[in-house]
């Protein structure tokens, strides 16, 4: 059965202004550049929910992306079509017992780096990267849509719930 995606749209500005955008059909991540970790803040919505998150970094992942790099930083598997996003801290340090969440697929994320001469950090998306950036917006794109076929045989749908049921 084709599945429809949609991939995150990732806006990074760096520490001299420039601004780049790029697409993530797996995720996008915001990674510390150096062995220091990174000092965050994340708004959603518009709204500031984490005031200050020390992380090595932080990504927002789709379904398509939920059995990838966001499965090894422990995030959750997502459902394909479930509308969700999963934002997941990676290695945090503080707030210690947070270990991200799932929001609605229409959210806007905003990570602003609140040290970034001190704690510089990059960007990513799939296997894009901006370096130094003090501020990356990631949504979803609903303007762009491609779609999935698959074998019969092996779906992905059937390969993500055999990965939540290993025996």
């Amino acid at each position: 059965m084709p599945v429809d995606l949609h991939p995150l749209r990732m806006r990074a500005r760096t520490v001299t202004g420039e601004m780049a955008e790029s697409y993530g059909v797996n995720e996008v991540s915001v990674f510390r550049e150096t062995r220091q970790a990174a000092h965050l803040a994340i708004d959603i919505d518009g709204v500031c929910r984490m005031p200050e998150l020390v992380c090595d970094g932080v990504l927002v992942a789709t379904p398509a992306g939920s059995t990838a790099y966001n499965l090894s930083a422990h995030g959750p598997i997502i459902p394909l079509g479930a509308n969700l996003l999963a934002l997941t801290p990676i290695s945090p340090f503080r707030p210690r017992r947070w270990r991200g969440a799932l929001l609605p697929s229409r959210t806007r994320f905003r990570i602003r780096v609140l040290d970034p001469d001190k704690r510089p950090v990059s960007a990513v998306a799939d296997f894009t990267e901006v370096r130094d950036v003090v501020e990356v917006e990631v949504w979803e794109d609903r303007t762009v849509s491609f779609r999935l076929l698959f074998d019969p045989e092996h779906n992905l749908e059937e390969r993500i719930l055999k990965e939540q049921f290993i025996p």
